[in-house]
Formats: C-alpha cells, sequence, structure tokens
C-alpha cells in the first residue's frame, strides 16, 4: 500500500477516534425528589475591586480608574451564574457578623439563591479581598484574608442541607468540611464537582473520590511537581477517580477523555477584568452537566460564559445571559 495512503487513513481514524470522544455524554443518573439542581458549599467574600491603569511599581502613587464592591467567592460566584440561568441553586457557607457578612449573605439571597443554611459567625468579620485589576491587560492580583472562625466546626454543617441538590459543587479552601460534604454526597448517590486551585496536606484525600475534578491552570503543576503542563496533567489523572479538566485562560481547556488530552480552544474578548472567570467557567461545566451535553459541548460553553464574564469588573457584574453565551458560541 502506498504510504502516504496508509498514513491519511490512520490520521482519518485517529480523527474519528478524536470526534467519538468529544461526543461522549456522562449520562448522570440524578437522584429523584431533591430540592435543588445544585448545592454549592464554600467560599463567599466581598471583593473590593480597584481597576488601574497599569500594575503598580512599588513605594509609588496612582489614581484608581474605576472602583467597585461587589458579592464574590469561588462556588458563591458559580451559585449566582446557574441561578441567572434558571438553575434552582442552594449556597452553604460561613458569613462574619459584620455589616460584610451581611453585604455578601445578601447579594447571594437576592439572586434568588437559597441561603437559609448559611450560618452566621458572631463576632467575626467576614472574608473580603482588595483585588487590583491591570487596566492594560485585565490581569487581576488577590490580597484576601478569612477569618479563621468562618470555617466549619465539627457538628456544625448539616447532612441534610449537603444532600438536598441533584449535585454538588465544592471547594477545597474548608478542606475538612470539603471531604465530609462529599462523602455524604456520595453515599447518597449525588455527583460531585470541584474548583480546585490551591494545595494543602489534604488536598490528595479531597479529590481521590471527587467525580469531576475542574482545576485551574497552575494545579496540575503545584500537585505534581511537574513543570511540562500536559505531562502533569496525565499524572494528575492518576490521583483521583474522577473525570479531569483544567482550565487555561485565554488558551481554552483541556480535558482527559479515555486517556487522551482533549482540547478546546478558547475564545478572544477584550478583557477588562479577569476574577471569578474560573468561578463562571465552573458554572457552566455544571450546567452542562444538567442538560447532558456532549463533553465537547460542555467546555465550549463554559469557555464561551468564563470569557463573557471579563467584560467588566468583578466576579457577577459581567456574567452573560444564556442568549449572550449562545450567540458568541453561534460566531465561533
Amino acid at each position: 500500500m502506498d504510504r502516504s495512503l496508509s498514513g491519511r487513513k490512520q490520521n482519518l481514524k485517529n480523527d474519528l477516534e478524536i470526534c467519538k470522544k468529544e461526543r461522549m455524554r456522562f449520562n448522570l443518573s440524578f437522584p429523584k425528589d431533591k430540592l435543588y439542581d445544585v448545592v454549592g458549599m464554600g467560599l463567599n467574600s466581598v471583593d473590593f475591586l480597584c481597576l488601574l491603569p497599569e500594575f503598580p511599581t512599588s513605594n509609588s502613587k496612582m489614581r484608581i480608574r474605576r472602583f467597585e464592591k461587589s458579592g464574590g467567592g469561588q462556588v458563591a460566584n458559580a451559585m449566582v451564574a446557574l441561578s441567572r440561568w434558571g438553575v434552582k441553586a442552594k449556597y452553604i457557607g460561613k458569613v462574619g457578623s459584620d455589616e460584610l457578612g451581611q453585604f455578601s449573605l445578601e447579594s447571594i439571597r437576592q439572586e434568588g439563591i437559597d441561603g437559609s443554611s448559611v450560618t452566621v459567625e458572631p463576632n467575626t468579620r467576614n472574608q473580603f479581598a482588595t483585588i487590583i485589576v491591570d487596566g492594560r491587560s485585565g490581569d487581576r492580583t488577590i490580597l484576601w484574608d478569612r477569618d479563621d472562625r468562618l470555617m466549619y466546626r465539627e457538628g456544625e454543617l448539616r447532612r441534610e442541607d449537603v444532600r438536598s441538590g441533584k449535585l454538588l459543587h465544592l471547594d477545597g479552601h474548608d478542606m475538612r468540611a470539603a471531604i465530609q460534604s462529599a462523602q455524604w454526597a456520595k453515599e447518597e448517590g449525588i455527583s460531585t464537582i470541584l474548583d480546585a486551585d490551591k494545595i494543602e496536606p489534604l488536598t490528595p484525600q479531597l479529590i481521590r473520590d471527587i467525580d469531576f475534578v475542574v482545576t485551574g491552570s497552575r494545579f496540575p503543576t503545584l500537585f505534581t511537581g511537574i513543570s511540562d503542563r500536559e505531562k502533569a496533567f496525565v499524572e494528575l489523572q492518576k490521583h483521583t477517580s474522577g473525570f479531569l479538566c483544567t482550565t487555561l485562560g485565554p488558551d481554552g481547556a483541556m480535558a482527559l477523555v479515555e486517556g487522551d488530552i482533549l482540547h478546546i480552544r478558547g475564545f478572544k474578548v477584550k478583557a477588562v477584568d479577569t476574577t471569578g472567570a474560573g468561578d463562571i467557567f465552573h458554572a457552566g461545566f455544571i450546567y452542562g452537566l444538567l442538560q447532558n451535553w456532549e463533553v465537547s459541548d460542555i467546555l465550549r460553553f463554559a469557555n464561551a460564559a468564563a470569557a463573557l464574564k471579563c467584560r467588566d469588573l468583578g466576579g457577577r457584574k459581567a456574567i452573560p445571559t444564556l442568549e449572550e453565551v449562545q450567540a458568541l458560541l453561534n460566531l465561533s
């Protein structure tokens, strides 16, 4: 056989295999009679956003171009996006008893999210962040503080609250509470999604049994110590039994599908602020799971939603509508 013809046939076979994997669906079996489509347990914050002409140098003064005060936090932002898209959501977390805690909780409730299980911690300041946004690129630097009393203590987290949704979304910041929540969800047959962006001693235990581990771009290298992005990604899969995906910022996302890396390109937008883009990617991923879309469609939707969020300051102000996301997808 002509070698060039043989090569073309092999390439065609490979392309067909890739297309087949892109069309894979998860076909999740959702528990019956749940009050919510998704429950989120994790961070909330009050963000003070400062848009500057450029990132400041040491010992300098600079006029702020724009300032915003906004609700924030990884899981809280994701629940806000999902609620705006028509998903029935519940948020579980702790807020401080101060004005910031009241602001954070109200910013969640006014989005139609059930916040009845949020715990108000007495005599405690809520988590907050000052976020410096570089006006040239939209990249941000986050300076944050969180009182340790905002972590759940033994016996404070309620099993019935955690297991009240079809899906459970977590982050890894209150590690013991996240591990406990994941265990309760597994007992109930509830699929879990993790927003993984930091490494702690218990991180290996948390990611082991999560159904969908969706990480930030640096997480695979931080976890494995391998500098090569794709090699670190493949190595990370050895530490979790779940589906693995990593966000890549403007480069989109990559996922491991039946042992092969699937790349889904990102979308170009004029970025004002990248704060919360990863949170909205997770919301898009969860939305796609609820619709039982093909894996490639889930990742494209999540990429588009995350890109459009970058059009304005903060993690919530520019969350796109479903129609805006679909319009961007139609243009690609």
